[in-house]
C-alpha cells in the first residue's frame, strides 16, 4: 500500500498505520490529525474540504465535521465503530490515491513542526496485571517463601483502578514521588529511592456502555478504538509498604505516561496471534478469549536499550480484560483507558520493569555511558517504543512514550 506522501523506510507510520493524535502548531488551536511518515495530516482541514463527509455521516444522516476540530479524540470516538471504520477506509483511499494530493497538500504539516498533546480526555483508568512472568517475579520478590501467584491469578484478570487525572502525554517530566517506606523495619516519610517504570500497552475505549450492563469479549473490537504505549511509573518502596491489603495507591498514582498516537485496532489486524492456553478453563463470561497481539516493545534507559519485552505472551487478553472490568455492571465511558500490566517475558532480556531487570536491586544494569543503575536516578530518561506487523507486509509502530525524572519537591 503506497502513499503519495513520502514515508521513510524506517518510519513507524506507513499508510497501513494512520494513528490518530491531537496536535497544534505555533501555539494554535488543538485538533485531530493522523500521522503518515514524517507528516501529519490535519483531519480538521481535511474535513473542511468535504472529502470526509460520507464517512462521517451517522445513522441519522448527520455529518459532524466538528469532531476533528476538537482538543481530544473523544467526540470522534463517541461516534462508534461504523464511523471509525468508514473514516479509516476513506483516509486510506485519500493518502494512497495521488489524485487527492492537490486538495490535501495544504492539510499536511511536518511532524516536527507540531506539538502533540494528550490524545484523549481520560474518563477512568484501570491497570491490569496480566503477564504471568511479571506477576510471578513480583510475587517472589515481594512475598518470598510463599507461592508467587495468588489463587485468583489464573481465574480472572487481576487489576486495580488508577488515577485518570495523572495520565500525561509522552514528554511530560515526572517528579519523584514522596511517601512512606520502611527503613530498618520502621516507616519513614520521604522521596522514593526505588523509582521504577512499567512498560505496558493501553487500550482506549470508544463506545460507552450503560451502568448495570456488561460487555462481552466478542464486542471488544466494536468497543475499543485503539491502543497506546503506557509507562506506569512506580515507586516500589512506597508500594511495598502500602499495598497490603488493598493494593497499590500512592506508589502508582503519581504519574502514568502514554504515547500521543492512538493506533486503531484495525491497523493491528495483521498482528493478531492466538492467545496463550489458559488452565483452568476461564469462566464463561471470559470466553471466547479473543486474540493476542504480536507487539515487540523496547525499553531505552538513558540511550541504552536494556530490554525487549514481548507482548504476544499476555495470559489474559485485552478482550477478557474488557469483559472482566464490566461484568459487575460497571459502565464504560468514551475515553476510558485500561492497561495490560507490565509486559514481561523471560528475564533479564524480556523484563518490562527495573524491579525484575535488576532483581530487586541485586543485579545492577550497566548502561552504555559506563554508569550503573538499579532504579531511576534524578535526570534519568526512559523511552518505550513498540512495533507490530502491519498489512501488506509492513511494520507499524506506536511512536514512543518518554519521560524524564525530576527531583522530589519539598
Amino acid at each position: 500500500m503506497t502513499s503519495w506522501i513520502e514515508v521513510p523506510e524506517s518510519s513507524p507510520f506507513p499508510a497501513t498505520n494512520l494513528p490518530y493524535g491531537i496536535v497544534s502548531r505555533g501555539g494554535g488551536r488543538r485538533h485531530v490529525a493522523v500521522a503518515v511518515g514524517d507528516q501529519v495530516l490535519s483531519l480538521a482541514a481535511t474535513a473542511n474540504t468535504g472529502l470526509l463527509d460520507d464517512a462521517l455521516r451517522d445513522e441519522f444522516g448527520v455529518v459532524d465535521r466538528a469532531v476533528f476540530d476538537a482538543p481530544s479524540l473523544n467526540p470522534f470516538l463517541a461516534k462508534g465503530f461504523d464511523v471509525w471504520h468508514a473514516v479509516r477506509a476513506r483516509l486510506l483511499e485519500l493518502v494512497t490515491d495521488a489524485g487527492y494530493q492537490p486538495a490535501l497538500r495544504s492539510a499536511l504539516v511536518p511532524r516536527d513542526e507540531v506539538a502533540v498533546h494528550l490524545p484523549v480526555e481520560v474518563a477512568d483508568y484501570v491497570d491490569f496485571y496480566c503477564f504471568e512472568e511479571h506477576a510471578g517475579n513480583v510475587g517472589r520478590l515481594f512475598r518470598p517463601n510463599q507461592p508467587p501467584l495468588l489463587p485468583n491469578w489464573h481465574r480472572l484478570p487481576v487489576g486495580y483502578h488508577g488515577r485518570a487525572g495523572t495520565v500525561v502525554v509522552s514528554g511530560t517530566d515526572v517528579v519523584r514521588p514522596s511517601g512512606q517506606r520502611l527503613v530498618d523495619g520502621e516507616p519513614v516519610y520521604g522521596p522514593s529511592i526505588r523509582l521504577d517504570i512499567e512498560a505496558e500497552v493501553g487500550f482506549v475505549v470508544g463506545t460507552p456502555s450503560p451502568q448495570g450492563s456488561s460487555v462481552s469479549t466478542v464486542d471488544f473490537e466494536r468497543t475499543v478504538f485503539g491502543a497506546v504505549l503506557v509507562n506506569d511509573w512506580s515507586a516500589r518502596d512506597i508500594q511495598a509498604f502500602e499495598y497490603v491489603p488493598l493494593g497499590p495507591f500512592l506508589g502508582k498514582s503519581f504519574a502514568t505516561s502514554i504515547s500521543p498516537w492512538v493506533v486503531p485496532l484495525e491497523a493491528l489486524a495483521a498482528a493478531r496471534v492466538p492467545a496463550p492456553a489458559q488452565d483452568p478453563v476461564p469462566a464463561d463470561y471470559l470466553l471466547p478469549a479473543g486474540s493476542g497481539y504480536d507487539l515487540s516493545l523496547a525499553v531505552d534507559w538513558n540511550g541504552t536499550v536494556v530490554s525487549r519485552p514481548p507482548f504476544a505472551g499476555m495470559y489474559w487478553t485485552a478482550a477478557q480484560q474488557l469483559a472482566h472490568l464490566t461484568v459487575n455492571g460497571a459502565s464504560l465511558r468514551t475515553g476510558d483507558l485500561y492497561a495490560s500490566g507490565t509486559v514481561s517475558g523471560p528475564r533479564p532480556a524480556g523484563s518490562g520493569c527495573f524491579l525484575e531487570l535488576t532483581w530487586g536491586g541485586a543485579e545492577p544494569v550497566m548502561l552504555d555511558d559506563g554508569s550503573q543503575r538499579v532504579f531511576l536516578n534524578d535526570g534519568d530518561t526512559v523511552t518505550i517504543t513498540a512495533t507490530a506487523p502491519g498489512a501488506d507486509g509492513t511494520t507499524i509502530g506506536f511512536g514512543e512514550v518518554t519521560g524524564t525524572v525530576l527531583p522530589a519537591r519539598d
